[in-house]
């Protein structure tokens, strides 16, 4: 997949910007507060319809614009699309596909497929699980449709149930839906648990190997998809074998849910357990083994999505080279050849060059070469 032109229009700094792409990689450079970032910002936004930086439309438009709009020519191996989004401060999105205005954004994804790494990121090793189901979330949901629609109606249904547990003692009338609420809960539980234990075992093959490529000490990365205590191994079940054992979770939590007010039973207590050579790298991860994990977690992930789409994702890359040394930066080079790549960096020329095939440079929402 190639994103061969784009064209953004109040979006963040962006007055107006338009550009066209290489096909292999991209470097952009520039000072900080430039719109580096924003650029990819703008590039994931036409794949998934959202920011990786914040929740919500209405601060993607810049202070003194109306609208904001970006739009893409993309390539794939099957077709050539144009995607445009426009963005309002006060009423709803708006996106068209070649020209027709969508309901949804159910077809970005699968027009445009990204895999992007930030500084951020790190926070997959370091942080809580919520931070790891995000992970999960992000790149399933681009590959699997269902996925997304199942994760959407898990999310409200868990809403609905939290409110349910907070309020049952001055309405207690609530506790006659409750059950339903939790069935349904259970029954999608499932079918996101089905995805993750499927996609986590593919992701913990491929990303040990680039790992241990990246680290180049041999560091063994292994990982360990974990679900609600009563399933155990979820990994060759199916759906309709997982039920059972969800259900059987949720009776044995009934009682403290009542008690604290808190859904403590379903897919959303999900984690992913990293381990790097037999240690926990959440606890016990040099600063080095954290970005080297996070960065191979990244990497996996687009071989996955590469493997899915038959053809590589563009992968958005934002500073995450400088911290790196000579060794491992050329391996990372080397190991995303073969699909379009966006780097940004505050390197100077002379040091960037050796590695794009097409250099920009980013000053005050302006892009040149």
């Amino acid at each position: 997949m190639f994103i061969d032109r784009m064209a953004i229009e109040g979006f963040r700094n962006f007055c107006m910007l338009e550009a066209a792409f290489a096909r292999g990689i991209n470097v952009i450079t520039g000072g900080n507060a430039q719109g580096k970032t924003n650029l990819l910002e703008a590039i994931f936004y036409l794949s998934n319809a959202k920011s990786f930086r914040i929740r919500g439309d209405k601060d993607l438009v810049g202070f003194d614009c109306g609208f904001a709009r970006i739009e893409g020519d993309v390539s794939s191996e099957l077709r050539e699309t144009n995607i445009e989004v426009k963005l309002y401060k006060d009423r709803r999105r708006q996106i068209f596909i070649n020209g027709v205005k969508q309901s949804s954004a159910a077809e970005m994804p699968k027009r445009l497929g990204v895999v992007l790494f930030c500084p951020e990121d790190l926070e997959i090793i370091r942080d809580g699980a919520a931070a790891r189901r995000r992970f999960m979330d992000l790149a399933i949901s681009q590959l699997r449709h269902k996925y997304a629609l199942a994760l959407s109606e898990y999310n409200r249904l868990y809403e609905h149930k939290t409110r349910i547990l907070k309020d049952w003692r001055e309405k207690p009338s609530l506790l006659e839906i409750l059950d339903d609420f939790s069935l349904k809960m259970a029954k999608i539980s499932a079918e996101l648990i089905y995805y993750r234990a499927s996609w986590c075992e593919r992701l913990g093959e491929e990303a040990a190997k680039i790992h241990s490529d990246i680290s180049g000490v041999g560091e063994k990365l292994r990982l360990k998809y974990k679900t609600v205590s009563t399933v155990g191994d979820p990994s060759e079940k199916k759906p309709s074998e997982l039920l059972p054992l969800l259900l059987r979770h949720q009776e044995e939590h009934r009682r403290a849910e009542l008690d604290s007010g808190l859904c403590l039973s379903g897919a959303h207590k999900d984690d992913i357990e990293i381990y790097i050579d037999g240690s926990e790298a959440r606890s016990f991860a040099s600063q080095g083994q954290v970005r080297t994990a996070a960065l191979s977690l990244k990497l996996a992930e687009r071989e996955i999505s590469r493997a899915d789409r038959g053809e590589a994702p563009v992968l958005l890359l934002d500073d995450v080279l400088s911290e790196l040394d000579a060794r491992r930066q050329d391996f990372v080079l080397n190991k995303i050849c073969g699909g379009q790549v966006f780097i940004t960096c505050c390197e100077d020329k002379s040091a960037m060059q050796r590695m794009g095939d097409r250099l920009f440079f980013m000053k005050n929402g302006k892009l040149s070469f």
